[in-house]
């Protein structure tokens, strides 16, 4: 079996990588925990995102255990964090594979140890399909299977096929979609239609059905139920339809779907009864920092259907903190990070906790605490005075939650993890 990259699994740190104490030499991430900082003290410049250990450790435990417990696998989003460290933390815990949305992402998480994986999108480009191609014959142990939507998309893989001085025939997935969606066969004609295609065609193999109902839910639980049965519906009768007519062409058929949103009512249909065995596959990606936003509110409701109590679910362990640079107004300060430092695409960061300038002390910060906006390097906190909270003050500092952990992972070269005190004990890279 080839190994890992120790360069992507264990690089070098350095003053060049935003968060980086400026003065200290280079370590490689393995030795982040050695030097002993502390966020708190100063040592290390800010904005700074950090991940709590504890919490990561607890998500990664808990949503293996829930996987395990309905009867199916865990094939988490790695485009969520891409980084090597956490790639390999997820299959330690028991992961079957990963996730992956392009080929480039795929490469890495090859060069990383995957030896799994789903690319849950179309692979269309002819320099993608030669790239997954070479992939495949390097590494004879690795398995990557990808979406296929339209006659089409098939059409362009059978046409690079006869071209290829070393074809491989490709294991597909055949993705269904809903109106006004992304992609996927809108009718059951059609995904019907492209599996016989894909049963006789010589360049792919088809293994199994796919499906993504994460945009879809809003937080109406009735709303939502019905949207996802009405497309895991769909998902077993055109499973069926191919079982029966003998399209598939493979031991084992892969049933993939999920977010992670309301992942618990996906996984429930992930194991319909068919003629041979069924492997149903997860997806979901942001459990693994959760968020103090939109994942949040929906897990809460998540908790309540699986009896889930308090601090028992998913932790949020994504914090991003910055320093109030000004006081410009006497209800306004202003923090120093911005849209550069932090995602804004699923609503406006959360302040958690305020430190005052030289202490370590943290305090939680009154709910009518708000970040009304974001500059490319500026954050607006709005504040109302409170007797028991200190308004703030230039050089405290503040650390806010995030909404949609995916679009702050890319801000980052490198995440240092920490313990309850905010000591850092470690680090994660990021390849974006």
């Amino acid at each position: 079996m080839s190994m890992p990259d120790d360069d992507l699994l264990d690089p070098m740190l350095g003053p060049l990588f935003k968060g980086y104490p400026p003065r200290e030499a280079p370590r490689r991430t393995s030795d982040i925990g050695a030097a002993g900082w502390n966020l708190l003290a100063g040592d290390l410049p800010l904005p700074l995102a950090v991940l709590k250990a504890d919490a990561l450790s607890h998500n990664l435990a808990w949503m293996q255990a829930r996987v395990s417990e309905w009867g199916i696998d865990l094939a988490p989003h790695g485009k969520t964090t891409l980084s090597p460290q956490i790639f390999r933390r997820q299959l330690d815990a028991g992961a079957w594979g990963l996730t992956f949305a392009s080929v480039t992402q795929l490469a890495l998480g090859v060069a990383s140890g995957v030896r799994r994986a789903v690319v849950a999108n179309q692979v269309v480009n002819e320099q993608d399909l030669a790239t997954l191609a070479g992939l495949l014959r390097r590494h004879a142990e690795l398995r990557a299977v990808f979406l296929v939507d339209s006659v089409a998309q098939l059409d362009i893989i059978e046409s690079w096929s006869i071209g290829a001085e070393r074809p491989v025939v490709f294991e597909v997935l055949l993705e269904l979609g809903l109106d006004g969606g992304r992609t996927g066969c809108r009718t059951q004609d059609q995904a019907l239609q492209l599996a016989e295609r894909l049963h006789a065609s010589s360049a792919v193999r088809l293994v199994g059905i796919e499906c993504y109902e994460g945009l879809w839910a809003t937080g109406d639980e009735s709303a939502d139920k019905a949207l996802v049965d009405g497309l895991m519906n769909q998902l077993e009768t055109v499973a069926r339809h191919c079982e029966a007519r003998g399209w598939f062409e493979t031991d084992e058929i892969l049933l993939s779907a999920g977010g992670s949103a309301v992942f618990d009512w996906v996984a429930a249909r992930l194991r319909p009864s068919l003629g041979r065995p069924v492997r149903g596959l997860l997806r979901s990606g942001c459990y693994v920092t959760h968020d103090h936003g939109f994942y949040r509110g929906m897990v809460r409701k998540l908790d309540a259907r699986i009896g889930c109590v308090d601090c028992e679910g998913l932790r949020p362990a994504l914090e991003v903190w910055a320093t109030v640079q000004s006081r410009p107004e006497p209800h306004l300060a202003i923090l120093a990070v911005g849209k550069r430092d932090l995602g804004f695409d699923m609503g406006l960061p959360t302040p958690l906790h305020h430190v005052r300038r030289g202490t370590r002390q943290l305090c939680e910060v009154p709910p009518s605490w708000t970040i009304t906006a974001l500059n490319d390097q500026h954050a607006y906190l709005r504040c109302v005075k409170d007797d028991d909270q200190p308004m703030p003050q230039v050089g405290d500092l503040i650390a806010l939650g995030i909404s949609h952990p995916c679009t702050t992972f890319d801000k980052w070269r490198w995440i240092p993890l920490v313990d309850e005190h905010y000591t850092i004990t470690s680090a994660i890279t990021t390849n974006f």
